[in-house]
């Protein structure tokens, strides 16, 4: 995997390149980042998917459509997430590399004016967006919200999330909860676009093999005529438990589902961040680790038993499905699986299974401009970027004993358990 370069073209904005020629695509993103509150969450969420249907220039869906089908067919597509206690809005145009262009103009720079004309140029009127374009989105959000409280192992997830980080910004749902969606007007919709563009760190990312500078220029441009303020981001990594918290709640389902969270204090900052991995990958990360081997398939406990670790906020999470009447049983045999990596009972073979498979899962993001993407823009918040070679090598060179001491930096902050209280339909 090429390494990334990078360029700071505006107080807190950047823009970085990685140069690839094995693929006939390019993807360019620009991502947002701010902090994390309820109101940011919503905002963010909702202007993901408004700003990416129209803009100024284009300001009906077919209009906008035309213009990506002159482009050779690019894509525009938006999303809002969170990273540790900082919102993100990132909005991606996918296109054929500029090498491939009939005319040998350059599409990196047309897409780029499309995305600047997105993200600067949307279409407003009279300081407000379209009342209609956000009941449309505002529908869409809500129903996807719907979704996922009917798939429970998401719920339960994202349920044991709020209960262990309460009081803390990565506590709060993804896209602020639908009271806080509900109160976004045309009015403050404009006021949090406008307030974005001022505030909020921006990361844009080309991975192409021809284009980059154009790309740039276009960005630098456009963000010379924006006046910035950037705010500060903050990320709390909290190691110390002071109390277990124990939460169960009832539904009418078949499957029960348990969740643990753990605190680590290590994040990926942490020098114990790759050996951190490794831990969680051999205590549930493969179908050789020891919760799928021991608690699933011997003990016959669980019908899925996982683990989860999140290292921008050094939190482990063990996540499975379980009939009421094994809960108990599930819970004890997953901490006699956690205890056994304590006292240093990991085999060779277990080891080495976990190292490919962290290995394989990381190669395959090289298969792809969309992988690649996600590989260096996942790393914003560390104090480099690593090509791939080098995180392989600082996996496979994790020891047994490393392993060992960050099973011993867990601990147990939440046990969350939703319980069925009967069968299903």
């Amino acid at each position: 995997m090429t390494n990334i370069e990078r360029k700071e073209i505006a107080p807190n904005v950047f823009f970085n390149s990685v140069t690839v020629e094995r693929f006939k695509t390019m993807k360019l993103s620009c991502t947002a980042y701010i902090p994390l509150t309820r109101e940011s969450a919503a905002m963010s969420a909702m202007l993901s998917q408004v700003l990416t249907k129209s803009c100024e220039e284009y300001p009906t869906l077919m209009q906008f459509s035309r213009k990506l089908g002159s482009l050779y067919g690019a894509t525009v597509s938006g999303g809002a997430n969170k990273s540790g206690d900082v919102r993100t809005l990132k909005l991606v145009v996918s296109a054929i590399d500029d090498r491939f262009a009939l005319g040998g103009e350059s599409v990196a720079e047309e897409v780029s004016k499309l995305l600047c004309e997105v993200l600067f140029k949307p279409k407003v009127k009279d300081g407000k967006f379209d009342s209609e374009d956000l009941e449309q989105e505002r529908r869409q959000l809500i129903e996807y919200i719907d979704a996922q409280f009917n798939d429970k192992q998401v719920y339960a997830a994202l349920r044991c999330t709020e209960i262990m980080c309460e009081g803390e910004p990565y506590g709060i749902t993804r896209h602020g909860g639908v009271d806080t969606i509900n109160k976004i007007d045309c009015e403050n919709l404009y006021n949090g676009w406008q307030e974005l563009l001022k505030t909020a760190r921006f990361e844009i990312f080309f991975v192409g093999g021809k284009g980059a500078e154009e790309a740039r220029n276009v960005f630098e441009k456009a963000f010379s005529n924006v006046e910035r303020q950037p705010a500060k981001l903050e990320n709390k990594v909290v190691s110390d438990v002071k109390e277990v918290k124990n939460v169960t709640e009832e539904m009418e389902l078949s499957q029960s589902k348990l969740i643990i969270g753990m605190r680590t204090g290590v994040d990926s900052l942490d020098p114990r961040a790759d050996a951190m991995k490794l831990m969680s990958t051999v205590l549930g990360g493969t179908a050789h680790s020891k919760l799928f081997n021991n608690v699933r398939e011997k003990l016959s406990l669980c019908y899925y038993c996982s683990s989860r670790y999140d290292g921008r906020k050094g939190i482990l999470r063990i996540e499975s499905g379980v009939e009421s009447e094994n809960i108990e049983k599930a819970k004890e045999a997953i901490f006699a699986e956690i205890e056994e990596m304590k006292k240093g009972n990991i085999s060779d073979f277990e080891m080495e299974s976990a190292k490919l498979s962290l290995c394989d899962s990381f190669r395959t993001l090289d298969d792809s401009v969309d992988g690649i993407e996600a590989w260096y823009s996942s790393q914003v918040f560390e104090n480099s970027f690593k090509n791939l070679d080098e995180k392989l090598e600082g996996i496979m060179k994790v020891t047994k004993e490393q392993v060992v001491e960050a099973a011993n930096l867990l601990k147990t902050d939440t046990i969350y358990v939703l319980k069925g209280n009967q069968k299903e339909g």
